[in-house]
Protein backbone atom coordinates (compact mmCIF):
# COMPACT_ATOMS: atom_id res chain seq x y z
CA UNK A 1 0.00 0.00 0.00
CA UNK A 2 2.98 2.37 0.32
CA UNK A 3 3.47 2.92 -3.33
CA UNK A 4 -0.26 3.90 -4.26
CA UNK A 5 -0.43 6.43 -0.95
CA UNK A 6 3.16 7.65 -2.03
CA UNK A 7 1.83 8.63 -5.17
CA UNK A 8 -1.71 10.21 -3.89
CA UNK A 9 0.53 12.07 -1.81
CA UNK A 10 2.68 13.49 -4.37
CA UNK A 11 -0.44 14.27 -5.96
CA UNK A 12 -2.15 16.26 -3.26
CA UNK A 13 0.69 17.86 -2.22
CA UNK A 14 1.16 21.15 -4.77
CA UNK A 15 -2.61 21.22 -4.07
CA UNK A 16 -1.55 21.48 -0.62
CA UNK A 17 1.04 24.31 -1.17
CA UNK A 18 -1.84 26.30 -2.91
CA UNK A 19 -4.10 26.43 -0.53
CA UNK A 20 -1.46 27.35 2.19
CA UNK A 21 0.39 29.74 0.35
CA UNK A 22 3.46 28.04 0.08
CA UNK A 23 5.88 27.39 -3.65
CA UNK A 24 5.14 25.47 -6.10
CA UNK A 25 7.37 26.99 -8.89
CA UNK A 26 10.85 27.70 -8.53
CA UNK A 27 12.99 30.29 -10.89
CA UNK A 28 16.37 28.18 -11.24
CA UNK A 29 19.78 30.34 -12.48
CA UNK A 30 21.32 26.78 -13.31
CA UNK A 31 24.38 28.55 -13.96
CA UNK A 32 25.65 32.52 -14.01
CA UNK A 33 27.62 32.28 -17.30
CA UNK A 34 26.25 34.47 -20.11
CA UNK A 35 27.83 35.46 -23.39
CA UNK A 36 25.86 38.57 -24.06
CA UNK A 37 26.06 41.81 -21.62
CA UNK A 38 22.33 42.82 -21.57
CA UNK A 39 21.75 46.26 -20.63
CA UNK A 40 18.91 45.62 -17.98
CA UNK A 41 20.67 42.40 -16.55
CA UNK A 42 22.59 43.41 -13.11
CA UNK A 43 23.02 39.35 -12.66
CA UNK A 44 26.69 38.38 -11.41
CA UNK A 45 28.10 36.82 -14.38
CA UNK A 46 31.23 35.35 -15.26
CA UNK A 47 32.67 35.75 -11.91
CA UNK A 48 33.36 32.06 -11.04
CA UNK A 49 30.23 31.58 -8.71
CA UNK A 50 30.26 28.02 -7.59
CA UNK A 51 27.52 26.27 -9.24
CA UNK A 52 26.17 23.02 -8.06
CA UNK A 53 27.05 19.71 -9.82
CA UNK A 54 24.84 17.41 -11.59
CA UNK A 55 24.10 15.47 -8.18
CA UNK A 56 23.51 18.13 -5.98
CA UNK A 57 21.06 19.57 -8.17
CA UNK A 58 19.12 16.25 -8.12
CA UNK A 59 19.35 15.91 -4.50
CA UNK A 60 17.86 19.70 -4.10
CA UNK A 61 15.18 19.24 -6.03
CA UNK A 62 14.22 15.51 -5.57
CA UNK A 63 13.85 17.48 -1.75
CA UNK A 64 11.58 20.46 -3.35
CA UNK A 65 9.70 17.82 -5.40
CA UNK A 66 8.87 15.89 -2.13
CA UNK A 67 7.68 19.63 -0.40
CA UNK A 68 5.24 20.10 -3.66
CA UNK A 69 7.16 22.61 -6.09
CA UNK A 70 6.29 21.30 -9.50
CA UNK A 71 7.35 24.07 -11.95
CA UNK A 72 10.62 24.96 -12.77
CA UNK A 73 11.67 28.22 -14.90
CA UNK A 74 15.82 26.87 -15.82
CA UNK A 75 17.50 29.68 -16.42
CA UNK A 76 20.92 31.26 -16.12
CA UNK A 77 22.79 33.87 -17.25
CA UNK A 78 23.02 31.80 -20.46
CA UNK A 79 21.68 27.55 -19.59
CA UNK A 80 22.85 26.76 -22.61
CA UNK A 81 26.62 27.53 -22.06
CA UNK A 82 26.50 24.70 -19.33
CA UNK A 83 28.05 21.48 -20.87
CA UNK A 84 25.56 19.04 -18.83
CA UNK A 85 22.25 21.14 -19.24
CA UNK A 86 20.57 18.42 -21.68
CA UNK A 87 21.20 15.64 -18.26
CA UNK A 88 19.98 18.14 -15.95
CA UNK A 89 17.25 18.55 -17.61
CA UNK A 90 16.38 14.71 -18.22
CA UNK A 91 17.10 14.43 -14.52
CA UNK A 92 14.16 16.90 -13.48
CA UNK A 93 11.98 15.68 -15.69
CA UNK A 94 12.53 12.11 -14.75
CA UNK A 95 11.69 13.16 -10.63
CA UNK A 96 8.40 14.87 -12.25
CA UNK A 97 8.80 18.64 -13.06
CA UNK A 98 6.97 20.66 -15.79
CA UNK A 99 10.07 22.75 -17.09
CA UNK A 100 10.80 25.58 -19.19
CA UNK A 101 14.11 26.25 -20.25
CA UNK A 102 14.84 30.24 -20.86
CA UNK A 103 17.38 31.14 -23.24
CA UNK A 104 18.78 33.70 -25.39
CA UNK A 105 18.66 31.14 -28.28
CA UNK A 106 22.41 32.26 -29.24
CA UNK A 107 23.49 28.15 -28.57
CA UNK A 108 20.57 26.03 -29.99
CA UNK A 109 21.28 23.13 -32.21
CA UNK A 110 19.92 20.72 -34.41
CA UNK A 111 21.24 17.43 -31.93
CA UNK A 112 19.63 19.88 -28.97
CA UNK A 113 16.78 20.33 -30.37
CA UNK A 114 15.86 16.48 -31.20
CA UNK A 115 16.86 15.75 -27.30
CA UNK A 116 14.68 17.99 -25.60
CA UNK A 117 12.00 17.50 -28.20
CA UNK A 118 11.73 13.91 -26.27
CA UNK A 119 11.56 15.57 -22.69
CA UNK A 120 8.56 17.56 -21.60
CA UNK A 121 10.40 20.91 -21.89
CA UNK A 122 8.68 24.52 -22.77
CA UNK A 123 11.42 26.50 -24.10
CA UNK A 124 11.28 30.63 -24.20
CA UNK A 125 13.56 32.27 -26.46
CA UNK A 126 14.50 35.96 -25.99
CA UNK A 127 14.12 38.20 -28.79
CA UNK A 128 13.72 42.10 -28.39
CA UNK A 129 14.15 43.32 -32.19
CA UNK A 130 14.63 41.91 -35.42
CA UNK A 131 16.98 44.73 -35.94
CA UNK A 132 21.10 43.76 -36.02
CA UNK A 133 22.12 47.13 -34.69
CA UNK A 134 19.44 47.58 -31.83
CA UNK A 135 19.85 43.75 -31.09
CA UNK A 136 24.04 45.05 -30.23
CA UNK A 137 22.71 48.24 -28.50
CA UNK A 138 20.31 45.88 -25.95
CA UNK A 139 21.90 42.74 -25.80
CA UNK A 140 25.30 44.01 -25.85
CA UNK A 141 26.71 41.75 -28.44
CA UNK A 142 26.06 41.06 -32.63
CA UNK A 143 24.20 37.61 -32.37
CA UNK A 144 21.07 37.97 -33.90
CA UNK A 145 21.87 35.97 -36.99
CA UNK A 146 22.51 33.39 -34.41
CA UNK A 147 19.23 33.49 -32.55
CA UNK A 148 17.43 33.44 -35.63
CA UNK A 149 18.94 30.26 -36.86
CA UNK A 150 18.03 28.83 -33.66
CA UNK A 151 14.52 29.58 -33.57
CA UNK A 152 14.01 28.49 -37.28
CA UNK A 153 15.49 24.96 -36.24
CA UNK A 154 12.78 25.25 -33.66
CA UNK A 155 10.39 25.16 -35.99
CA UNK A 156 8.62 21.74 -35.49
CA UNK A 157 9.79 21.64 -31.72
CA UNK A 158 6.58 19.79 -30.40
CA UNK A 159 6.28 21.29 -26.81
CA UNK A 160 5.18 24.83 -26.14
CA UNK A 161 7.70 27.47 -27.07
CA UNK A 162 7.54 31.26 -25.88
CA UNK A 163 9.59 34.41 -27.56
CA UNK A 164 10.23 36.81 -24.69
CA UNK A 165 10.28 40.61 -26.33
CA UNK A 166 11.38 43.43 -23.69
CA UNK A 167 10.30 46.63 -24.06
CA UNK A 168 12.56 49.47 -23.57
CA UNK A 169 13.25 52.72 -25.26
CA UNK A 170 15.68 51.23 -28.26
CA UNK A 171 13.18 48.72 -29.45
CA UNK A 172 9.57 49.96 -28.19
CA UNK A 173 8.42 51.05 -32.09
CA UNK A 174 9.29 48.14 -33.40
CA UNK A 175 7.64 45.58 -30.56
CA UNK A 176 4.61 44.62 -32.46
CA UNK A 177 6.83 43.61 -35.83
CA UNK A 178 8.47 41.03 -33.23
CA UNK A 179 5.62 39.95 -31.54
CA UNK A 180 3.69 39.11 -35.35
CA UNK A 181 7.02 37.82 -36.13
CA UNK A 182 6.72 35.03 -32.96
CA UNK A 183 3.79 33.98 -33.80
CA UNK A 184 4.33 33.53 -37.58
CA UNK A 185 7.01 31.32 -36.34
CA UNK A 186 5.21 29.11 -33.86
CA UNK A 187 5.92 30.87 -30.61
CA UNK A 188 3.49 32.41 -28.16
CA UNK A 189 4.41 36.21 -27.55
CA UNK A 190 5.55 37.19 -24.04
CA UNK A 191 6.06 41.15 -23.75
CA UNK A 192 7.19 42.62 -20.71
CA UNK A 193 8.30 45.65 -19.80
CA UNK A 194 12.35 46.45 -18.63
CA UNK A 195 12.56 47.56 -15.27
CA UNK A 196 15.12 49.32 -13.63
CA UNK A 197 16.25 49.47 -9.81
CA UNK A 198 14.69 46.79 -9.39
CA UNK A 199 16.67 43.69 -8.03
CA UNK A 200 19.62 41.81 -10.40
CA UNK A 201 17.13 42.58 -13.80
CA UNK A 202 16.66 46.12 -12.70
CA UNK A 203 20.21 47.89 -13.70
CA UNK A 204 19.62 51.20 -15.27
CA UNK A 205 20.49 51.90 -18.50
CA UNK A 206 20.30 55.34 -19.81
CA UNK A 207 19.98 53.80 -23.38
CA UNK A 208 16.72 51.52 -22.42
CA UNK A 209 15.22 54.03 -19.59
CA UNK A 210 11.58 55.16 -21.09
CA UNK A 211 8.99 57.40 -20.70
CA UNK A 212 6.66 55.57 -19.02
CA UNK A 213 3.38 56.58 -20.80
CA UNK A 214 5.52 55.91 -24.35
CA UNK A 215 6.08 52.37 -23.02
CA UNK A 216 2.03 51.83 -22.00
CA UNK A 217 0.99 53.15 -25.01
CA UNK A 218 3.19 50.16 -26.94
CA UNK A 219 1.15 47.53 -24.53
CA UNK A 220 -1.94 48.95 -25.31
CA UNK A 221 -1.28 48.89 -28.63
CA UNK A 222 -1.09 45.16 -28.85
CA UNK A 223 -3.79 44.94 -27.11
CA UNK A 224 -6.32 46.84 -29.57
CA UNK A 225 -4.53 45.20 -32.31
CA UNK A 226 -5.34 41.76 -31.16
CA UNK A 227 -1.66 40.77 -30.91
CA UNK A 228 -1.76 38.45 -28.10
CA UNK A 229 -3.56 35.48 -27.90
CA UNK A 230 -6.25 34.72 -24.94
CA UNK A 231 -5.44 33.73 -21.73
CA UNK A 232 -2.30 34.80 -19.08
CA UNK A 233 -0.23 36.36 -21.57
CA UNK A 234 -2.75 38.71 -22.47
CA UNK A 235 -3.57 39.27 -18.71
CA UNK A 236 0.30 39.95 -18.23
CA UNK A 237 0.18 42.81 -21.33
CA UNK A 238 -2.99 43.85 -19.38
CA UNK A 239 -0.81 44.14 -16.01
CA UNK A 240 2.05 45.80 -17.73
CA UNK A 241 -0.13 48.77 -18.83
CA UNK A 242 -1.41 49.02 -15.22
CA UNK A 243 2.48 49.30 -13.97
CA UNK A 244 3.46 51.59 -16.19
CA UNK A 245 0.70 54.13 -15.48
CA UNK A 246 1.32 53.43 -11.56
CA UNK A 247 -1.89 51.35 -11.00
CA UNK A 248 -1.93 48.96 -7.80
CA UNK A 249 -1.38 45.57 -9.05
CA UNK A 250 -2.61 42.71 -7.44
CA UNK A 251 -0.23 40.55 -5.15
CA UNK A 252 2.85 38.49 -6.16
CA UNK A 253 3.74 35.05 -5.54
CA UNK A 254 7.51 36.19 -3.85
CA UNK A 255 8.06 33.53 -1.51
CA UNK A 256 4.50 32.47 -1.01
CA UNK A 257 3.26 30.51 -4.50
CA UNK A 258 7.30 30.80 -5.91
CA UNK A 259 10.85 31.24 -5.03
CA UNK A 260 14.04 31.77 -6.77
CA UNK A 261 17.61 29.72 -6.52
CA UNK A 262 20.72 30.50 -7.52
CA UNK A 263 22.70 28.26 -8.89
CA UNK A 264 25.04 27.60 -5.82
CA UNK A 265 21.56 26.89 -3.85
CA UNK A 266 21.11 29.82 -1.93
CA UNK A 267 17.53 30.73 -2.26
CA UNK A 268 15.50 34.32 -2.20
CA UNK A 269 12.23 35.32 -2.30
CA UNK A 270 12.63 36.46 -5.88
CA UNK A 271 15.19 38.01 -7.62
CA UNK A 272 14.58 41.20 -6.13
CA UNK A 273 15.36 40.52 -2.45
CA UNK A 274 18.29 38.86 -1.10
CA UNK A 275 19.67 34.69 -0.23
CA UNK A 276 18.34 34.00 3.05
CA UNK A 277 19.49 29.84 2.91
CA UNK A 278 20.88 26.98 1.09
CA UNK A 279 19.67 24.09 0.24
CA UNK A 280 22.60 22.26 0.47
CA UNK A 281 22.71 23.17 4.06
CA UNK A 282 19.29 23.78 4.81
CA UNK A 283 15.65 22.75 4.20
CA UNK A 284 13.08 24.53 2.50
CA UNK A 285 10.94 25.03 5.48
CA UNK A 286 13.88 26.32 7.71
CA UNK A 287 14.46 28.63 4.71
CA UNK A 288 10.71 30.03 4.46
CA UNK A 289 10.56 30.66 8.04
CA UNK A 290 13.51 33.31 7.48
CA UNK A 291 11.95 35.04 4.78
CA UNK A 292 10.67 38.58 5.64
CA UNK A 293 7.49 38.65 4.40
CA UNK A 294 6.59 42.45 5.54
CA UNK A 295 9.70 43.36 3.42
CA UNK A 296 7.77 40.81 0.52
CA UNK A 297 4.58 42.88 1.17
CA UNK A 298 5.62 46.13 1.14
CA UNK A 299 7.72 45.43 -2.12
CA UNK A 300 4.04 44.12 -3.46
CA UNK A 301 2.24 46.45 -1.89
CA UNK A 302 3.84 48.75 -4.05
CA UNK A 303 3.87 47.26 -7.28
CA UNK A 304 7.65 47.54 -7.37
CA UNK A 305 7.40 45.36 -10.58
CA UNK A 306 5.69 42.84 -13.39
CA UNK A 307 7.76 39.97 -13.35
CA UNK A 308 6.13 37.15 -14.80
CA UNK A 309 7.78 34.46 -12.74
CA UNK A 310 6.38 36.39 -9.49
CA UNK A 311 2.82 37.03 -10.30
CA UNK A 312 1.93 33.77 -12.82
CA UNK A 313 0.39 31.05 -10.03
CA UNK A 314 -1.30 34.15 -8.02
CA UNK A 315 -2.82 35.35 -11.29
CA UNK A 316 -3.96 31.97 -12.74
CA UNK A 317 -5.91 31.15 -9.19
CA UNK A 318 -7.54 34.53 -9.20
CA UNK A 319 -8.91 33.90 -12.87
CA UNK A 320 -9.65 30.72 -13.61
CA UNK A 321 -11.20 31.57 -17.25
CA UNK A 322 -7.78 33.09 -17.73
CA UNK A 323 -5.97 30.03 -17.28
CA UNK A 324 -8.72 27.80 -19.37
CA UNK A 325 -7.90 30.55 -22.64
CA UNK A 326 -4.18 29.86 -21.73
CA UNK A 327 -4.53 26.12 -21.85
CA UNK A 328 -6.11 26.68 -25.43
CA UNK A 329 -3.48 29.31 -26.45
CA UNK A 330 -0.75 26.68 -26.37
CA UNK A 331 -2.75 23.97 -28.26
CA UNK A 332 -3.34 26.59 -30.76
CA UNK A 333 0.17 28.55 -30.96
CA UNK A 334 0.83 30.28 -34.28
CA UNK A 335 -2.29 31.22 -35.58
CA UNK A 336 -3.06 34.97 -36.06
CA UNK A 337 -5.99 36.33 -34.85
Amino acid sequence: MAAPFTVLSNALKPVKNLLAGRPVLATFQVNLRCNSACGYCDLPLNVGRYEMTREEIRRVFSGLYRDGVRFVLMQGGEPLLRRDLPEILEDLSAIGFQLTLITNGTKITAPLVERLSRLPVAISVSLDTLDREKYRQIRGADQLEYVLEGIALLKTFPHPKFLTCIVSDVNRTEVPAVVRFAREQGFLPVVGAYHWNVGTYGRPDELLMYDRSSAAAVFSGLLDDELIPSGYLRKFVEDNVSWLRGQKLEPCDAGRYSIAIDASGNVSPCLAFPSVGNLLESSLNEILGRFDREAIKTCSDNSSCNRLDGRVVGTILRHPITALRSARSFTSRGALS
